[in-house]
């Protein structure tokens, strides 16, 4: 299978050095990749800015805020037999970004932010993705029902849920626990090393790739 995955944060420009980012390592999206090659496939690894070492034997395209990693999973998409989309990107990004340092001049800055593309949503609806689509939902409180709501909104075959409110799991931890969220049933990965759960999670993605034919890919390999 051809799988494209996404990972780690996203950083919106305030200025030329101030940025909007979030708490994402990229380490789950990085255990996927290294999981799904292990296992044979084929992977292209779309990341925003992390610290960790590309994966061998993957296809690597560096990006850096949502624009970029919208533009490039729009034109990588249609390669792929299997989307994972565990990228923390970014919601909102500035509205306008001044070409000089933003200096102090009070107590505050209001900064006007506007939304930015949603990836995951814009899969089936804007890319015509039919290959199998997973995403992911980090969530504080009520995670099952915010996870299902986000499953059926994007209409994909899996969400991978987890609970960053815990300190053990999620965000800069080596260890995960999530509950995987599907049209007709929940499962729940128990707590582990990421590297565990990636495995886990590449092998639920290839068991529903089963029941969809492949026919609708475009046939030429990745384009990194």
């Amino acid at each position: 299978m051809r799988f494209l995955i996404t990972a780690g944060p996203t950083r919106e420009a305030i200025d030329p050095v101030r940025y909007l980012t979030n708490h994402s390592s990229g380490k789950m999206g990085y255990c996927l990749a290294e999981a799904a090659v292990h296992e044979g496939h084929s992977v292209l690894l779309i990341s925003g800015p992390t610290s960790l070492d590309i994966p061998h034997g993957v296809d690597f395209l560096p990006v850096e805020c949502a624009r970029e990693m919208y533009d490039a999973v729009k034109n990588q998409a249609p390669y792929a037999d299997a989307a994972i989309l565990s990228a923390a990107v970014a919601d909102y990004r500035p509205v306008s970004v001044p070409d000089r340092k933003i200096k102090k001049t009070g107590e505050r800055m209001i900064l006007e932010l506007e939304r930015t593309a949603d990836i995951l949503g814009s899969m089936r609806a804007e890319f015509g993705f039919r290959g199998i689509l997973v995403g992911f939902a980090a969530e504080t409180h009520d995670v099952e029902n915010y996870a299902r709501g986000k499953l059926e909104r994007k209409r994909c075959d899996m969400i991978v849920a987890n609970d960053v409110s815990r300190s053990d799991i999620g965000f800069n931890s080596s260890e995960n626990e999530v509950l995987l969220v599907y049209p007709d049933r929940t499962e729940l990965l128990e707590k582990a090393p990421k590297t565990q759960i990636a495995f886990q999670i590449i092998e639920r993605a290839c068991r529903l790739a089963q029941g969809k034919a492949p026919s609708w890919r475009t046939a030429d390999p990745f384009h990194a």
